[in-house]
């Protein structure tokens, strides 16, 4: 196990009540729980998302946190948020990585596997 190391796993939810297929509106949510798994103590301080949706437009976003939260993870710790995104196509994907200062003072960058956005029963 790695001294700075979280670990990312998410579930996905199509909104149909906040989406507008007609106006290509398509809203998503996205359930996300970071652990750290590490062996230090350590805070998640920023996020960078690329959002690409089924034209390959590509959104980036950055900010500080996530939902208005910069958690301070002890190893074994978990943290779970839920937010979301609206695409103009009924699929997509998201990505990203978010960056993190250990107690002991080292950054590293915490990868957030890619994962698909999509309309219920829509992939093949």
């Amino acid at each position: 196990m790695a001294a700075y190391e979280f670990t990312i796993s998410v579930k996905t939810q199509y909104l149909a009540d906040q989406s507008d297929p007609e106006r290509t509106s398509f809203v998503f949510a996205y359930s996300i729980t970071i652990k750290n798994t590490g062996h230090v103590a350590a805070q998640l301080i920023s996020r960078h998302w690329l959002i690409t949706d089924g034209n390959n437009h590509l959104q980036e976003v950055r900010g500080l946190g996530v939902v208005g939260h910069q958690p301070l993870l002890q190893p074994g710790e978990e943290f779970e948020y839920t937010s979301g995104t609206a695409l103009a196509t009924p699929q997509g994907s998201m990505c990203g990585t978010y960056y993190c200062v250990a107690e002991d003072g080292e950054q590293f960058e915490a990868k957030i596997p890619e994962f698909v956005l999509s309309l219920p029963r829509t992939l093949h």
